[in-house]
């Protein structure tokens, strides 16, 4: 395939969004730098709406902003079903999980994990948490330098170090709220980059919409009746639809990045609302993300052709190179940058923020108390988002592939088990330390084997789950009763309201 070359118009629309991003961490600093309410919470003072744009910037990486039109490409929009899994589970949150986390008054995802089992659970949450985020930070990276270098002559350790670099250091400098103003700035910049796509793509087909509302429906690339028979489970709506809600469920109860944000706001009522603004803006990526592939689709049906063995998981930034006009290309590939560094930003804040709460505080304060929480925090922003810019450059070296599928294995294997944890932690009376123990060892096991043999993601999510709850609830019944009482935890006024 011929590279293009950026281009020097393209160039400065990047590096005017480059700078933005570290004004944004400049500005929050000497807030930041208080004390760690201030650099974990923000000291509960973010509006409501920024907080919902924050997590679902977090939630929707430079791998969605890709990955989701090549879906709708190559297949249709039954993936899409996944993100209507957002209906259901918001209202469940509200009412069950975010009130605990509140009232807990948590820094840490995994102190509750002590609080209702061992604090052998917190740990171990705690580091599989920090482990398998490091390892996404790589492949978040990773993901846009293979894709962008595949269509353009842009140096790829470039790439590594915009993205992950420039992350390092305004995450160092803002803290969470640095994190997710910045955040709010990508969120707008990736909408507006995907939407942009879609309406000059259907500028540059003859026959615009009504050529690609022609093309969709008569070569099924909405949905078609494939999508709901059992004998293809690569595509089953109700495979689809239950697997998102078990991925979706780690990432909103037993994810630190995302757990991180109810603690921002001033409230439980206005926590409710950042799920909310989440959960809208995650409806209307369907017709903006999936659309950008159906438009992608007529154009090079009608337009013009892709090169021979051509990859499609470049049909992005290949279009935006080689179609738009030259400044405009520089703001969508800026978009692709927001989307891959917000979610990398969230990361590293929230890793520092577990070693510094599940560590530092809760075990060596007396050892470490030469050194201030913000100051540990900002070092370990540092030495993390190194070792994950320094992996997705080996990634690089390597030219490893399959990595998406890498990881939403590790996902299923040591993420999802985690949401299992904490939901048979709320949901049942009789969950115990060997109990939950056993069933996350266990769980982690049989999705290592499940996931082997999958022909589709969203088993993986499903038995990972399942296993990590009926496996804890099993032994439980079987094994001694441990539980600490978790009862009469202060709980602050405006939440007691809300709740009641």
């Amino acid at each position: 395939m011929n590279k293009t070359g950026f281009g020097t118009l393209n160039w400065v629309v990047l590096i005017i969004y480059l700078l933005a991003m570290l004004g944004v961490g400049a500005y929050f600093t000497k807030k930041a730098s208080k004390n760690t309410d201030s650099f974990f919470k923000a000291e509960g003072s973010v509006p409501a709406w920024a907080a919902g744009f924050s997590i679902y910037a977090t939630t929707l990486s430079a791998i969605t902003f890709m990955s989701t039109p090549e879906q709708a490409f190559l297949q249709d929009w039954s993936y899409a079903f996944g993100n209507l899994s957002i209906l259901l589970m918001v209202p469940f949150l509200i009412k069950y999980y975010v009130p605990f986390f509140r009232k807990l008054k948590v820094t840490s995802a995994y102190e509750y994990l002590e609080e209702r089992f061992h604090p052998v659970m917190r740990i171990l949450g705690s580091v599989l948490f920090m482990l398998y985020h490091i390892g996404r930070v790589a492949i978040v990276i990773y993901l846009p330098i293979i894709a962008i270098t595949s269509v353009s002559d842009i140096n790829p350790i470039i790439i590594a170090l915009i993205v992950g670099g420039l992350c390092i250091v305004y995450t160092f400098l803002g803290g969470i709220e640095g994190v997710i103003w910045s955040d709010v700035i990508q969120g707008f910049l990736l909408l507006g980059g995907a939407l942009l796509v879609c309406i000059l793509g259907a500028h540059y087909i003859s026959g615009g919409w009504g050529t690609i509302a022609h093309d969709a429906v008569t070569n099924h690339k909405l949905i078609s009746g494939y999508d709901f028979q059992f004998s293809d489970l690569s595509r089953f709506v109700p495979l689809i639809f239950a697997g998102q809600i078990f991925n979706g469920l780690y990432q909103y109860t037993g994810s630190q990045d995302v757990v991180q944000r109810y603690q921002t706001t001033s409230s439980m009522k206005e926590a409710a609302k950042s799920l909310w603004t989440n959960g809208f803006l995650a409806l209307i990526t369907i017709p903006i993300f999936y659309g950008m592939g159906t438009v992608l689709f007529s154009y090079y049906k009608h337009t013009v052709a892709l090169p021979k063995n051509f990859n499609t998981s470049a049909i992005v930034p290949y279009f935006i190179v080689n179609v738009l006009p030259a400044g405009i290309a520089g703001l969508i590939i800026a978009a692709i940058f927001a989307a891959a560094q917000s979610t990398v930003a969230s990361s590293l804040n929230a890793i520092s923020s577990c070693a510094v709460t599940d560590f530092k505080q809760r075990f060596f304060d007396t050892k470490f108390k030469n050194i201030s929480d913000v100051t540990l925090a900002r070092l370990i922003i540092i030495g993390s988002g190194l070792l994950g810019l320094a992996l997705a450059i080996y990634l690089m070296l390597g030219n490893t592939s399959q990595t998406w599928n890498l990881f939403l294995a590790i996902t299923g294997i040591f993420g999802v088990p985690i949401a299992g944890i904490f939901a048979v932690g709320i949901f049942t009376e009789k969950a115990n330390t060997p109990g939950v123990l056993t069933g996350l060892i266990a769980s982690a096991i049989i999705t290592y084997f499940v996931q082997a043999a999958a022909v589709s993601p969203f088993i993986v999510s499903c038995v990972s789950f399942i296993a990590a709850f009926v496996i804890s609830y099993i032994i439980s019944l079987l094994t001694p009763n441990y539980r600490k009482n978790i009862v009469g935890l202060t709980v602050s006024t405006k939440d007691q309201d809300y709740v009641k």
